[in-house]
């Protein structure tokens, strides 16, 4: 396969038509066609607009221990499908991501499936046990060079070991996501957002305030340590408000929010399919206003899918024993296009930003997120805007099912994706 592309007349990152020559892995602006070598594959993008490779700060990939619900090597074809070029894989894996070794074996399986950069995330606590830290100097001083540590699936409920966490990756610019969770307010079985409509259905509930006093809490800790704090997932209004405030008082906190929270409201859970049964639950229509706001105006920094792959086994229950979590790789950028580009919300800059500058500086991705300039590393998407895609689960590239997108029609389509310069995504088809 050629090695450079000649991308004529994209939108880039919606400022603008340019030529952009994909070659030797950075990105080259060339006036005209003329300027490009004679081999270099064309590809006319008018029409399409082209981003720098989105990066996930927040993805399951299930290996190694639950590889009949996902492999590294699918959960990168089903990210290159979506338009990434960097994953950050959570530590919730059997045995967990809290060794040095386990986090380099997650990269090396990453390098081999070669569709996307797979980073490992770090556990806080050994086997997410919430009692003693894991081995978190170990593990940044790895090959892995791990950045991002959290216990995603579970709360660091404990104030105490959440501040010796936050003191510790403080000494080489590590940051802990936090699954913002008090388990005394939110136990295991809460499933459904509390409130009319779980009490009607009888399911147990997971109250906004549960997310909100972890939130506030640890804002608080990241501003007596002086180091930095991502909330994960965030669901609620109330933590909105507190991040709000927090950001206005300088203290180092960064937030994600999901495509689910972004656009499906708490009316899906009536139905009671377990496809929309997910940690932190669906919330009402009143939260996801106040999340797209914030997300528009800064307030979250970034968009991360929290792709949770499960086996038909684990999800095909009543909605109450079912497995918490849904897909989200690759329809992730539609969902931010329909709800938020298409509105006149966000622009593509704003896009740009959430999710791929912004997850990049987080994560500490130096080659990721650096954008389209000249001489820039070629991780790059081209996105349709003007399609319409009804999503279909069985034409997902996951091994799961649990796409709660199915039979849902989506604004644009991605039609191709570039990582240094090697297109992981062309013609409709994932390349390794």
């Amino acid at each position: 396969m050629t090695d450079s592309y000649l991308i004529v007349g994209p939108d880039v990152v919606g400022e603008g038509r340019a030529d952009l020559l994909l070659q030797d892995g950075v990105v080259r602006r060339v006036e005209t066609g003329s300027d490009a070598p004679r081999d270099a594959r064309r590809i006319d993008a008018d029409g399409l607009v082209a981003l720098p490779g989105l990066v996930d700060l927040h993805t399951h990939l299930r290996e190694p221990g639950r590889e009949d619900a996902e492999t590294i090597a699918t959960g990168s074809a089903a990210a290159a499908a979506g338009g990434f070029t960097a994953v950050l894989a959570m530590a919730n894996t059997d045995p967990v991501t809290d060794t040095a070794e386990a986090a380099e074996r997650v990269r090396e399986l990453g390098r081999q499936a070669g569709l996307v950069d797979v980073h490992p995330v770090g556990a806080v606590t050994k086997a997410l046990a919430g009692e003693q830290l894991a081995e978190l100097g170990l593990m940044a001083r790895s090959r892995a060079r791990v950045r991002v540590f959290s216990d995603d699936g579970k709360c660091v409920h404990d104030a105490r070991l959440m501040r010796r966490a936050l003191e510790y990756v403080k000494a080489f610019g590590g940051v802990v996501s936090q699954h913002a969770q008090d388990p005394r307010l939110a136990g295991s079985d809460a499933c459904a957002h509390e409130g009319e409509l779980s009490g009607r259905l009888g399911l147990p509930g997971w109250p906004g305030v549960a997310e909100e006093v972890i939130v506030a809490r640890d804002v608080m800790l990241a501003r007596h340590t002086g180091s930095r704090v991502h909330i994960a997932h965030v669901s609620t209004a109330g933590s909105v408000e507190v991040l709000r405030w927090a950001k206005a008082q300088g203290i180092a906190v960064s937030a994600e929010v999901t495509p689910h929270h972004l656009m499906l409201p708490v009316e899906k859970v009536a139905t009671y399919d377990p496809t929309f049964k997910v940690n932190p639950p669906l919330r009402p229509v009143e939260d996801i206003a106040a999340l797209r706001e914030a997300l528009a105006d800064g307030t979250i920094d970034a968009v991360a899918t929290d792709h949770a792959p499960h086996a038909r086994h684990d999800k095909e229950h009543a909605f109450a024993e079912a497995a918490f979590g849904m897909l989200g790789l690759e329809q992730a950028l539609q969902v931010v296009h329909t709800v938020m580009v298409r509105s006149g919300s966000m622009h593509w800059t704003q896009v740009a930003a959430a999710m791929s500058t912004t997850p990049a500086r987080i994560a500490g991705l130096d080659d990721q997120g650096g954008g389209l300039a000249d001489g820039a590393p070629a991780n790059l998407v081209l996105f349709d805007p003007a399609a319409r895609v009804t999503v279909d689960r069985d034409a997902s590239r996951s091994l799961s099912s649990n796409n709660p997108w199915h039979g849902i029609a989506l604004d644009g389509a991605v039609h191709a994706t570039f990582l240094r310069g090697r297109a992981t995504l062309l013609d409709g088809e994932v390349h390794a």
